[in-house]
């Protein structure tokens, strides 16, 4: 697939507000010389670039709306030099990062670049150091980055601004990855340089068709930007199957796995007005049976962190891991709906740190200062499913069932044989009424939403 590669400001004006791009101060531009290396010939490139594209450096940066939302907004030039960071590039992503957080306002990267600028040595490496400290502040004050990658997004770009932000987006057909094209061995799969590549081993969010860009990142800012208020709790939401709550211990696992029971797509629906995934662990990995993200419910944002009643694999807690960190760092209360018969535990969910990433999740819930919220909509497998389930505030629907274990297996460590899985579900104590009894759960959902 080929892509249009647009100018940093025809860029610029796809997902600004019409008229609303107010250009930021700039350094100075250093003199015509050949820069800190005495590289020949570089000042009459340069000079050649900026008559070219009407720009003095690779990148331009300013402030704008986007959907109504104010945002500081980079927007690499790929016709200077290739978008590459030199030490002037650094000096106004510098500029940038510190307006963002002088004014409040989450930073949006347009990026397209090649790396970094060989003319320029290490003086030019070293601008990945600077760009990744502004992040870093940007990101303890609390606020948003957001990044768009378009063709080509490799080297430093990507390892900083690109990867680096909070949500990834990327354009369709758009060239990713951390080398390009003429440092790659000769038999890479060009497939993995794709900005389709990258989704699908967990890097980037969502790839956007162009035309939609512009409300989608509207979309991304009305939901992390704010102002959000003192973060109060999520209600659960409203049980979406009108069953009776179970007589039995084994007619509450009937219940829960039943085909037809409603999963988690149809409770996110319900639920919110509006949403936006968040896709992939960042460590090459993605499991569609996670759904995380951020949507709108009454005016408000919540995050959501949803199993869909598959076994969760790594790259699905993982995934879940840092939707709860991310929210907890924008202030944004945190909804979890817990519904799987337990982690993965096939080999390869063992080599890809099952136990490792179930604990970071179990860290990530623990560790939150928002208020999480967690309703069991399905079946609750041992810890599997508890590492997203909120201590003291976990509710539950009337077709589910948390247990220590599966009443199956129970049974079978038992040495029971496999007629006495009914009679082991009783003893596990493990239907939804069992649990507002024990304490494990608040209290059950009804189809009205009121928790019982």
């Amino acid at each position: 697939m080929t892509t249009t590669r647009l100018s940093a400001r025809a860029a610029l004006d796809s997902v600004a507000d019409p008229g609303t791009f107010a250009e930021l101060p700039v350094p100075l531009d250093e003199d015509a010389t050949d820069g800190p290396l005495a590289w020949a010939g570089y000042a009459e490139s340069r000079e050649r670039a900026a008559a070219r594209t009407g720009e003095r450096e690779s990148v331009v940066v300013g402030t704008a709306r986007i959907g109504g939302r104010a945002a500081v907004l980079v927007s690499f030039e790929f016709g200077f030099l290739g978008g590459s960071l030199g030490r002037r590039t650094g000096d106004r992503l510098e500029a940038a990062y510190a307006h963002a957080r002088e004014r409040r306002l989450p930073l949006v990267s347009l990026v397209a670049t090649g790396g970094s600028r060989m003319q320029e040595g290490m003086l030019a490496l070293t601008q990945l150091q600077r760009v990744a400290r502004q992040s870093v502040l940007t990101r303890a004050a609390g606020l948003p980055q957001i990044a768009v990658l378009r063709d080509p997004t490799t080297g430093g770009g990507w390892a900083t601004l690109g990867a680096g932000a909070d949500v990834v987006l990327a354009l369709p057909g758009a060239q990713v990855g951390f080398a390009g094209s003429r440092v790659r061995p000769a038999d890479a799969d060009p497939a993995a340089y794709t900005a389709e590549g990258q989704y699908a081993a967990g890097h980037v969010d969502a790839v956007v068709p162009p035309a939609e860009l512009r409300g989608v990142l509207g979309l991304w800012l009305r939901l992390l930007a704010g102002p959000h208020p003192e973060p109060v709790p999520a209600e659960p939401p409203a049980a979406l199957a009108g069953v009776p709550l179970p007589a039995t211990g084994w007619q509450a696992v009937g219940q829960a796995r039943h085909p037809d029971r409603p999963r988690a797509a149809a409770y996110l629906d319900a639920y919110f007005e509006a949403r936006l995934p968040l896709s992939g662990d960042r460590a090459g990995g993605t499991d569609p049976g996670m759904l995380c993200g951020f949507g709108v419910r009454g005016g408000r944002t919540l995050a959501y962190a949803a199993q869909c009643g598959t076994a969760t694999r790594p790259a699905g807690y993982r995934t879940a891991a840092r939707l709860v960190r991310l929210a907890d760092r924008l202030g944004i209360p945190v909804l979890t709906l817990v519904d799987t018969p337990g982690a993965a535990n096939d080999a390869a969910a063992e080599h890809a740190g099952a136990g490792a990433a179930i604990a970071d999740t179990f860290a990530a819930v623990a560790g939150a200062r928002v208020p999480v919220t967690t309703l069991l909509i399905g079946e609750g497998g041992s810890g599997g499913a508890l590492a997203l389930a909120a201590p003291g505030h976990t509710w539950v629907t009337p077709d589910s069932y948390f247990s220590v274990i599966a009443p199956e297996l129970a049974a079978a460590i038992l040495k029971r044989p496999a007629e006495q899985a009914p009679a082991t579900a009783d003893q596990l104590r493990l239907r939804p009424q069992d649990l507002v009894d024990l304490g494990v759960a608040r209290g059950i959902v009804g189809v009205a939403g009121r928790p019982g």
